[in-house]
């Protein structure tokens, strides 16, 4: 098993409302490893994941961070993704670029920012689209994989993470962070600076989990039956990285702060693993009505100063 180094940054408050930490809610720990259903017979190093009380985004506390971003995201694409989400087909990120043409008054040839650009599925899907489409990837070898296998310029993908990557102020009518925002240590800040590239007619998309996942809540239920303190939300040291789970309100709060408004937004309902089928169509109905899918997307644009 290949060896994690991290560095543990203690938060004071809450990334997105500004919320002072000590008011936040303990809601339990998570491994530095896949915890399974048996989480009690795993060993290694936990942390604690807490929820904000004002904005309700889950994050953890200390939040550990990689001494070396490649810990994380220089692994293959072949490990990091199964083999059936390794190919683009036409209708990939279709229904999120139509909502984006619909709010921006697209024309052929707007600039478009992928923002984690992985494999190169959404820039091959925006440039089909029309978009004069550029992406940021930290992970090399991510990078070459989008290159060699979506036949895309390497000019067109920088190889930095966003929060190094610079480009003009007003350069795109068009930013996606596609299940990216969650990854970030501090994704309120590279908001801000993603949105100073923006134009004032463009619009952001933001594709993150929901801290309000009905899937969450029945785990977190088990774990607390099977006398654990452990609970589901987040991996912050093992794949997928997940660093938060996000509310609507969060990104109410921080466009407060940050002077933008959500224009559009939808919730997604997965089944719930390890559920039988017969009970899918029953939870996927009360998630649908109670707004507690597992992801949710949103659309927002700057405010006038």
């Amino acid at each position: 098993m290949k060896k994690l180094h991290y560095s543990f940054e203690e938060i004071e408050s809450c990334e997105m409302c500004g919320d002072n930490t000590a008011n936040h809610k303990i809601l339990g720990q998570r491994l530095n490893c896949s915890q399974g259903l048996k989480p009690k017979s795993k060993t290694g190093i936990s942390v604690s994941v807490m929820k904000c009380t004002n904005c309700s985004l889950v994050y953890s506390q200390p939040m550990p961070l990689p001494l070396n971003l490649q810990d994380h995201y220089g692994i293959s694409p072949e490990e990091y993704w199964e083999e059936e989400r390794l190919s683009w087909t036409p209708d990939y990120f279709l229904g999120e670029i139509n909502t984006a043409k619909k709010l921006i008054s697209f024309q052929d040839g707007m600039k478009a920012l992928d923002i984690g650009t992985g494999i190169g599925r959404c820039v091959i899907a925006l440039k089909s689209a029309g978009f004069d489409a550029h992406g940021i990837e930290p992970g090399v070898k991510f990078r070459e994989f989008a290159i060699a296998k979506g036949n895309i310029n390497p000019e067109k993908i920088q190889l930095s993470s966003v929060e190094d990557a610079h480009y003009e102020p007003e350069t795109f009518d068009f930013i996606t962070y596609g299940a990216v925002f969650e990854h970030l240590a501090h994704p309120a800040k590279t908001l801000e600076k993603s949105l100073g590239w923006l134009k004032s007619t463009g619009v952001i998309h933001i594709e993150v989990p929901s801290s309000a996942y009905f899937g969450s809540k029945l785990f977190n239920l088990y774990f607390k039956i099977a006398r654990t303190n452990y609970v589901t939300h987040l991996s912050p040291m093992h794949s997928p990285f997940h660093l938060y789970e996000f509310d609507l309100k969060s990104f109410e709060e921080l466009g407060k702060r940050l002077n933008f408004k959500i224009e559009e937004y939808n919730y997604f309902y997965n089944d719930v693993m390890l559920i039988p089928k017969i009970f899918s169509l029953p939870f996927n109905k009360y998630m649908e009505v109670t707004r507690k899918g597992m992801m949710f997307n949103l659309y927002v644009r700057k405010t006038p100063q």
